[in-house]
């Protein structure tokens, strides 16, 4: 037997934006069918993200750069990480939905303009972040 016999036929390749559409799609059938759209405000929908990039913080609080970087090393935490990760991801994807912002085409215009505003000039600039 072949690996298709064995495992059943595969998916049709999809492109990263199309599946984002799809769970996007699927987090706001999820919310409708618990009748959870009024309370799915662009503010609500803003803490909420908020929280869940802290839970997401609270992982790495304490721990050292080298710790940190080895977290998805441990099978529980890098399970932590994953959750938070999908919840961060799960509540921006429904605040884009809200809003009506194509979150990659909006990512891609953020780039761009940091193209921009930093452009390459032979090395590192140190004392200089994105976020000036």
């Amino acid at each position: 037997m072949n690996e298709t016999e064995t495992q059943g036929p595969r998916p049709p390749e999809r492109r990263p934006g199309e599946r984002l559409d799809l769970l996007q799609r699927r987090l706001a059938r999820f919310a409708a069918a618990r009748g959870w759209e009024p309370y799915h405000t662009p503010k609500n929908l803003a803490v909420a993200l908020s929280v869940e990039a802290a839970e997401l913080v609270e992982i790495f609080q304490w721990l050292t750069p080298e710790q940190s970087a080895k977290v998805m090393e441990k099978p529980e935490s890098a399970h932590r990480v994953a959750d938070e990760v999908a919840d961060v991801l799960a509540y921006l994807l429904q605040f884009c939905e809200v809003l009506g912002v194509d979150v990659l085409d909006a990512l891609a215009a953020k780039i761009e303009r940091n193209e921009l505003r930093f452009p390459v000039t032979g090395g590192p600039t140190p004392n200089r972040h994105s976020s000036e």
